[in-house]
């Protein structure tokens, strides 16, 4: 009797991982926008999705809100996910994407690759303080890896500042590549800031980013904690948003809602 109660249960946990091996390879939507489109009242959280750009599904986290479905490509919340990664690491991304992770570049590329399509990046910052501000950037796509995933975006609104395009002239991030401490493209051979010389932004300031001339923006530093998150080089900064000392934030998340 015990044997063949335990071939059964051997049997229905076999059953129950291919379901679950089956239902993560079907596509919930083209991306969280379209899913909220389909499903009004569709609730926050992991989806399988498979834009046009994409060969198989992949899993992200969208947040559904009032003005439709967004796709987090990036959360940080704490220093246990490390962010000082290698180039295949953020073409693929790495995390968890229900906590801090990157979604990966390749996938970001495939979301935003449909020129039928504009998707609209929104990057949300909090401080240690209790306040949070948000940059939305219009027309946001990224080139494919032969352009080392050139960074585009459109129009700027909101009440961070514009800190992809610079808080001052020559370090504007929009049209550059992304750099890692193994790839770099960030335009510095070398850059000078007073009487220091950077060869590679990576090193500077940390992780892995489309750096220009290092710039102003930068989510991929290492995570600082409340009362040793000012001052550093590396951190998770956003400069036309706190200056003039560097303030790394406590928090951040940058999503993709698509525009048809």
């Amino acid at each position: 009797m015990t044997s063949w109660a335990g071939l059964l249960l051997l049997s229905l946990c076999m059953v129950t991982s291919l379901v679950r091996m089956k239902a993560s390879t079907v596509a919930d939507g083209t991306d969280c926008t379209a899913i909220k489109k389909k499903s009004p009242y569709a609730s926050s959280g992991v989806y399988n999705i498979q834009p046009s750009g994409s060969r198989k599904p992949f899993q992200v986290y969208c947040l559904m809100q009032q003005d439709g479905g967004w796709t987090v490509i990036q959360r940080r919340s704490g220093g246990k996910v490390s962010f000082e990664r290698n180039w295949k690491d953020y073409k693929n991304g790495f995390g968890n994407v229900r906590y801090d992770h990157w979604l990966g570049l390749a996938k970001i590329w495939a979301l935003t690759k449909n020129k039928n399509h504009k998707a609209t990046l929104r990057v949300g910052l909090w401080d240690f303080e209790g306040n949070s501000v948000y940059a939305n950037y219009q027309n946001f796509w990224i080139g494919s890896e032969k352009t080392a995933y050139r960074l585009h975006v459109g129009k700027y609104t909101g009440t961070a500042g514009d800190a992809i395009r610079g808080a001052y002239a020559g370090i504007d991030q929009n049209g550059y590549g992304f750099t890692t401490n193994d790839s770099d493209n960030d335009g510095c051979s070398p850059c000078i800031f007073g009487d220091i010389a950077v060869n590679s932004c990576s090193t500077q300031k940390g992780g892995g980013w489309w750096f220009s001339r290092c710039g102003s923006a930068n989510l991929h530093g290492i995570w600082h904690s409340e009362g040793n998150n000012r001052g550093w080089a590396s951190g998770l900064h956003w400069h036309t948003w706190k200056s003039p000392e560097p303030y790394s934030a406590k928090r951040t998340r940058m999503m993709i809602k698509i525009i048809q």
